[in-house]
């Protein structure tokens, strides 16, 4: 596969954004390894495309920023690239002319027509089919060679390839947030998916140093199949809660219970702050023709978006409110549901660990067990206290696990994931979680 051909001019779509920024940033990356690495006489261009062209700004800064970064960190391997200029001195030379370097081969636009010399398309728009199959679709009538990368999270790609007439030209690369950060991809080939774009991608994330999962065509692939269904679980727990603690509670005990006593980085519902409650509105909504027998709705979120509490982070990176508001980072208040406002954590935790009550003596935190090569034991010396417990909170974090772990075996059961251990790699990979759902803690 000519990946230096393909590579020669690529287009991001949705670049601005939170995921296509990521991707953009990596592509960069790549496109310096081909240009001033192996010193490839091509004439690059990565052309980043937005609606936008305040927020194309904004990406360019970001950008900066990012390989400011990479060079710092990739100083030795820098110096063996520009070891011919003479000019070149100390690294901050090296990391300048770096930057300058790739900063020349990105070209931004607002305008689709941009896109139609490119051999590779990048999507990373928002979860709206129709809008990805009338742009995708353009760029196919007009050029007709193209190869489109996809980073969909939850839409089937087979449905985008039919409908845009796109006839094999495109794959499933859904990358996790944030892109250059995260080594998770998820690769996603249709039964029409040509060999050479398949090897193509593959050696492309093999370049990127990304660990690749690959995941049936079923919407919501791995991650999202688990991750909305995980949510819409928590949701119920919450509602039944809610009718005798009231929201404000229900919210934050349900958050600390998948925290802190199923050792995640994050509680349930903080991650969907994170995640945004309008992106995980139309996921499951994008989700929810595909299969009909499930419920992939809650009228909780339904609400939240009507009224206009969606979380999703600024373009700094801070985080917005959502079920919970946030200060410096951390959990400040929690959405009171029936009466519309948000409320101190402070003045109802108490309260919630009287009603949870008695929970493991052996404290175990996310942070200090993720990267502990005992891990295995200590869990199981937690997990084991933790169903000796008969509180409501034992109980509750129990259940849950236990409902995760179903999850997790179902998305095999059905072929979405090929193994057990793809499952757990994707929720260990790309959700950072302590250890992957479909285990024996539970």
């Amino acid at each position: 596969m000519d990946l230096i051909r393909k590579m020669e001019n690529v287009s991001v779509l949705g670049a601005a954004g939170k995921m296509g920024s990521g991707i953009l940033v990596l592509l960069s990356f790549e496109m310096a390894k081909l240009k001033i690495g192996r010193k490839e006489n091509k004439e690059f261009v990565l052309h980043a495309i937005d609606i936008s062209q305040s927020a194309l700004g904004d990406l360019l800064s970001y950008l900066k920023t990012q390989l400011l970064k990479h060079a710092e960190k990739n100083i030795v391997e820098l110096r063996t690239w520009y070891q011919e200029r003479a000019d070149l001195i100390d690294n901050e030379e090296i990391i300048n002319q770096f930057k300058e370097d790739v900063m020349a081969m990105v070209k931004t636009s607002t305008r689709i027509e941009t896109a139609y010399d490119s051999q590779l398309i990048f999507e990373a728009i928002k979860e709206d089919k129709k809008l990805k199959v009338n742009l995708l679709s353009k760029i196919k009538q007009n050029n007709p060679d193209a190869w489109f990368l996809t980073n969909t999270s939850s839409i089937p790609i087979g449905e985008i390839e039919k409908e845009a007439g796109l006839s094999g030209n495109i794959i499933g690369y859904h990358f996790y947030n944030p892109p250059v950060v995260q080594k998770l991809l998820e690769l996603v080939v249709t039964e029409h998916t040509s060999k050479d774009l398949s090897a193509f991608a593959l050696e492309l994330a093999k370049s990127m140093r990304k660990t690749l999962v690959q995941s049936r065509d079923v919407a919501g692939f791995i991650g999202n199949g688990h991750f909305m269904r995980d949510a819409l679980y928590a949701l119920n727990q919450a509602e039944k809660l809610a009718k005798t603690e009231g929201w404000a509670k229900a919210f934050f005990m349900i958050d600390t219970i998948s925290r802190d006593l199923l050792i995640r980085p994050m509680g349930i519902f903080q991650l969907l702050d994170y995640v945004g409650i309008d992106v995980t509105h139309f996921i499951l909504e994008s989700m929810q023709p595909s299969f009909p027998k499930e419920k992939l709705s809650h009228f909780v979120l339904n609400q939240l978006f009507d009224k206009d509490v969606k979380g999703g982070q600024f373009a700094d990176g801070s985080q917005k409110n959502g079920i919970f508001k946030y200060q410096k980072g951390r959990i400040a208040e929690v959405y009171n549901l029936k009466k519309d406002k948000y409320i101190p954590i402070s003045s109802i935790e108490m309260d919630c660990a009287v009603v949870l009550g008695a929970l493991p003596t052996f404290k175990l935190y996310w942070k200090s067990v993720v990267r502990d090569a005992t891990k295995s034991d200590l869990l199981q010396k937690f997990f084991n206290e933790l169903h000796q417990l008969d509180s409501l909170g034992a109980n509750l974090a129990i259940a849950y696990g236990k409902n995760a772990k179903a999850i997790g075996k179902m998305l095999v059961d059905t072929n979405v994931a090929a193994s057990e251990a793809d499952v757990n790699m994707v929720l260990e990979t790309g959700f950072f979680h302590a250890y992957g759902p479909i285990n024996d803690y539970f």
